[in-house]
């Protein structure tokens, strides 16, 4: 039997969906799905009073009369009108429902997919769109119409602490994969964001952060990002961040919302704030903001009674509610969640695990398999594991996307917070990388030790035939790691393991990069990522080869922090009121490209993954003109079958100098000894730069050299073509 709170949110939604249907068409003419949505909105704004408009564009976070829990946000509709309310949930990594004051509850629990670097890493829209699918048929079986999803911020400083829910470095990989996460979301009849617009790149002191860029490199790096994901996904509406920009709060920054989003971008979708990231009511209202979302968390409601006064005292024309109610109206219309509302069931438990177990397996790299010793034989002897809480589950990250697996958490370890009444949660999902190991090694004797004393994790590896070391690295939102050593002393545990035995392999359940002062002492290195439901059974499955790891870096891995544009993160030290500047000097130069750019050597470059076979490309053929379109063949020259992605860097000319960018790529998966012919075209932005005072890209003639490429530092074959000069709209 359902939980009251579902029978009751049911009930809800079957009678509104009812009351709907039943309306006279007469009555009810914006209820005609063969209209378009606009023409929908315009219908039923006309029959709506100012104080229904006015509710449309105010959210929060307290609960709703219907005694549902776990809410994010909270949006009332228009009952009379056959509009119902938004129920907005957090979602990059799956349906998060923060347990209530009276602890976990089944109904809160959802399926955990890996870290959307670990999804970014697969280099594959197609698992992306799967992992957003599945969130938004578990939001829609919930309950729920909006996702608050779509994460697409530049990983512009390895340490900062939500880089795990975000997809990597570069602008084309990351807007391609999220894009196709949010398709994903929508297909099921869910809205989704994309956010958080724009340069929310690090969690220090964000609310008073002032992130100060050159215009044109923000077009051609984070923004591009966004432009692509916007294109691609189109997300029902963009959350404005935390942060400033230039000087100006980003959700009341006229040229982010109205310049580039509106008039550049022509986005038909709402602009909500994060949730307290509202400062004014005029200046946001006139600026782009169509929602103050999660109002109890600002200071003071901004878009309520104080917006309400403002249109009555013509500091807000009457027709920019109109316009902000018509956004979020056409929207609903579009996406479907009026016509097909949710419908509160049971989750599809099994398929739904196998799918995060899936995404896990696309996103797991190789980056060192010395003397090939993986994959391991299933006839091994003596298995020794150690560390990481192995034994009872794989980590995830902290903060809002912070999903309650099913089952409950495997482990849930408490951390006092100075700033804060409520304690950081650690939370381990429970998939045991101990049992699935064991699964995949019968004949095998498996044991555990918790690493907590180098000596005795020494003892226990030694003499087995291999050790398997798990490191940690915990990130969580609203703070940034600050080093990229891994915490707890876990690099002397590593050293005193693979000094015992020189079989070991280091398993590392990371929210980002981490130093290796150990590499070469150890035998195979395997990026797992957070691993989300099933992350025990996929990392068996590559560890044993059930599974070919297919992926890639999707962000750079320095050797230190020296090596970053700001070895110090800004902010740490300022006011508690006081705004601080983040100076991002190396402009367009994020991860790989900066490291290009100052000639510095990375502990593993972008792009970088091995694979238990080889492939060969050949027959590059590369062609000109308003852009470059590119053919070559993959060969499998292994005895495995295996997948690999292949990568294209253009050289771009640009004013501080040639810079090479990730332009295109192909994931291909075949057979031994089997050969593929595939082609990339390449976005024609991706050749351009960003002229702002004509707000325009334009494309520099001349010679262009292009390399098909496994990485960023290892291309394979290169041809020069000739591009035309030309300009593109914004």
């Amino acid at each position: 039997m359902l939980p009251k709170p579902f029978l009751i949110l049911m009930t809800g939604l079957s009678l509104a969906a009812t009351a709907a249907a039943a309306a006279p068409a007469d009555k009810q003419p914006w209820m005609n799905r063969a209209l378009n949505p606009d023409a929908r909105a315009d219908l039923v704004l006309a029959r709506m009073t100012r104080a229904e408009k006015l509710s449309l564009v105010v959210g929060t976070s307290h609960l709703p009369a219907d005694g549902r829990i776990g809410f994010a946000g909270y949006v009332p509709g228009v009952p009379r009108l056959g509009i119902p309310p938004l129920r907005e949930t957090d979602a990059e990594l799956g349906v998060a429902i923060p347990p209530q004051h009276d602890g976990i509850r089944p109904e809160d629990e959802a399926t955990a997919l890996p870290s959307g670097l670990a999804t970014a890493a697969s280099w594959d829209p197609a698992i992306a769109f799967a992992n957003g699918a599945m969130i938004g048929e578990e939001a829609r079986r919930k309950g729920f119409n909006v996702l608050l999803a779509g994460a697409v911020n530049l990983a512009r400083d390895p340490r900062t602490g939500r880089n795990f829910e975000y997809a990597g470095e570069d602008p084309l990989l990351a807007g391609t994969m999220v894009g196709a996460a949010i398709k994903g979301v929508e297909s099921r009849h869910v809205i989704s964001t994309v956010k958080h617009f724009a340069l929310n790149d690090q969690e220090t002191n964000r609310t008073r952060a002032d992130a100060r860029i050159d215009p044109a490199a923000l077009r051609e790096s984070d923004l591009l990002a966004f432009e692509i994901a916007i294109e691609r996904g189109r997300p029902g509406a963009v959350m404005c961040s935390y942060n400033l920009v230039d000087g100006v709060h980003a959700c009341e920054n006229g040229t982010l919302l109205d310049q580039v989003l509106r008039r550049q971008w022509h986005f038909p979708g709402w602009v909500m704030s994060d949730w307290g990231a509202v400062h004014s009511t005029v200046q946001a209202a006139r600026a782009g903001l169509d929602q103050e979302s999660g109002a109890d968390w600002d200071s003071r409601v901004y878009f309520g009674e104080p917006l309400n006064v403002a249109l009555a005292e013509g500091e807000v024309p009457a027709a920019r509610l109109d316009t902000m109610a018509h956004r979020i109206l056409r929207t609903m219309f579009a996406l479907g969640v009026i016509d097909d509302p949710p419908r509160v069931r049971p989750l599809a438990v099994a398929a739904d695990a196998r799918e995060a177990q899936r995404a896990e397996e696309a996103g797991i790299v190789l980056l060192r398999n010395q003397g090939n010793l993986l994959p391991l034989s299933p006839t091994l002897r003596r298995i020794a594991v150690i560390g990481g809480h192995a034994d009872v589950g794989v980590l995830s990250g902290g903060g809002s996307s912070q999903v309650i697996p099913l089952g409950g958490p495997g482990l849930r370890i408490e951390f006092a917070d100075e700033e804060s009444s409520v304690p950081d949660v650690m939370n381990f999902d429970p998939s045991s990388p101990v049992r699935a190991i064991a699964r995949a090694a019968p004949r095998a004797r498996v044991t555990f030790d918790d690493g907590h004393d180098p000596e005795a994790a020494a003892a226990s590896a030694r003499g087995a035939d291999v050790a398997i070391v798990f490191a940690t690295q915990w990130q969580i939102e609203g703070a940034d790691a600050g080093t990229l050593a891994l915490p707890d002393h876990q690099d002397a545990l590593i050293a005193a393991v693979a000094a015992a035995n020189p079989h070991t392999i280091v398993v590392l359940e990371s929210g980002g990069p981490v130093t290796m002062p150990w590499r070469d002492q150890v035998g195979a290195i395997v990026e797992a990522w957070y691993p989300g439901q099933r992350g025990g059974a996929a990392i068996a499955n590559v560890l044993f080869g059930a599974v070919d790891p297919s992926g890639r870096l999707p962000l750079t891995f320095p050797a230190s922090v020296d090596q970053l544009p700001r070895p110090e993160i800004p902010g740490r030290e300022v006011a508690w009121n006081a705004t601080f500047s983040i100076n991002y000097g190396e402009g367009a130069a994020v991860g790989y490209k900066w490291f290009d750019a100052k000639q510095l050597t990375p502990l593993y470059p972008f792009g970088f993954g091995l694979s238990y076979t080889t492939f060969r490309y050949t027959g590059l053929h590369a062609t000109g003109g308003k852009t470059v379109t590119a053919r070559f063949t993959v060969t499998n020259t292994g005895k495995r079958a295996g997948a690999d992605v292949a990568q294209l860097y253009a050289t771009v000319p640009t004013a501080s100098g040639a810079m090479r960018r990730l332009v295109g790529w192909t994931k291909v998966a075949l057979a031994p000894s089997e050969s593929r012919s595939v082609g990339i075209a390449v976005d024609p932005r991706l050749l351009a730069n960003f002229d702002v005072a004509h707000e325009r890209w334009e494309i520099v003639p001349g010679a262009y050299r292009i390399e098909l490429a496994t990485s960023a530092r290892d291309p394979r074959l290169q041809a020069t073509v000739r591009i035309a000069g030309q300009t593109l709209p914004p």
